[in-house]
């Protein structure tokens, strides 16, 4: 009696997630993930089982991911001690190569693999391949750290059209070839700028914008672009949230329609964000609708 009711109640949650399905049919949705949700690999599991299901049911989704921690334990193993300047890591060349072998190759990878087996379709490519991330240098002081000047993105949207996940590495290079490390928030937000996502979705460690970043219940569930500079001035947003916001703000103005800062450490919440009216994190639009 308990299997009949189970599955009567998997055939209920499936029938309310039927209008957000046909709404995100055919759509864009860009994820950058990052983070603990990177880490923990049972979280990992469920990011790829989320995307993979998106992907099953039409979605169109573009996975851009970053790899901090994997960097950090290579140039530890290899004795090199990572340096940073007002939260962004310095890069010498030697730095840059570590950071593309990492990123462009392991995790990459990786992820590619790990989509595959849970029954998707993901190809792996770099920020370098078809030049999709034009950068330039941010600041000599950083070294290889890239600043972005151009998004060639029809190497994505050829995958897209094909039916491929597009995994991308966040790696850009210059007009000499030279590689530079791109910041993943970036990144992401130009990506889904360039293609006019319906949404992106940025995985963190937090919930979301907090009131009181010491309380998980103050969440802020949604905010418009002014509201943000509000919360900027009122010193709600602060510290390594203000390059995030920052990140949202550019991409919807680059023509993405939502953006949703969200917790990556909650087990499904892309499916949560995307399949049900309850969502997850904070979402930064545009302006309300009158």
């Amino acid at each position: 009696m308990d299997l009949h009711f189970s599955n009567a109640q998997r055939a209920e949650v499936l029938t309310q997630a039927l209008p957000y399905i046909r709404r995100y049919n055919g759509q864009v949705v860009v994820v950058k993930y990052g983070g603990n949700a990177m880490i923990n690999e049972q979280l990992k599991q469920q990011v790829m089982e989320d995307i993979v299901l998106l992907h099953l049911i039409g979605v169109k989704v573009v996975l851009v991911h970053g790899g901090g921690p994997e960097i950090n334990d290579l140039m530890d193993r290899l004795g090199k001690k990572p340096e940073f300047v007002d939260g962004l890591r310095v890069t010498d060349r030697e730095t840059v190569d570590i950071v593309q072998m990492v990123l462009a190759g392991k995790v990459n990878k990786t992820l590619v693999n790990l989509l595959e087996t849970k029954g998707g379709k993901a190809m792996g490519i770099s920020g370098m391949d078809g030049r999709l991330i034009e950068a330039t240098c941010k600041d000599p002081r950083l070294g290889f750290v890239g600043k972005i000047t151009n998004i060639n993105i029809q190497p994505v949207e050829d995958l897209l059209e094909k039916g491929y996940i597009p995994v991308i590495s966040t790696i850009g290079c210059d007009v000499e070839g030279n590689a530079y490390n791109i910041n993943g928030d970036t990144a992401a937000a130009y990506i889904a700028g360039a293609l006019g996502a319906e949404r992106l979705i940025m995985m963190t460690d937090i919930a979301g914008i907090l009131r009181d970043k010491n309380d998980p219940t103050t969440l802020i569930p949604d905010i418009t672009i002014d509201e943000a500079k509000a919360l900027y001035d009122q010193g709600v947003i602060s510290g390594g949230m203000i390059p995030k916001v920052d990140c949202c703000i550019e991409a919807i103005k680059s023509g993405v329609k939502n953006v949703i800062i969200m917790d990556g450490r909650i087990p499904h919440s892309i499916l949560m964000e995307i399949l049900t009216d309850e969502g997850a994190g904070t979402m930064v639009m545009g302006a309300r609708d009158e």
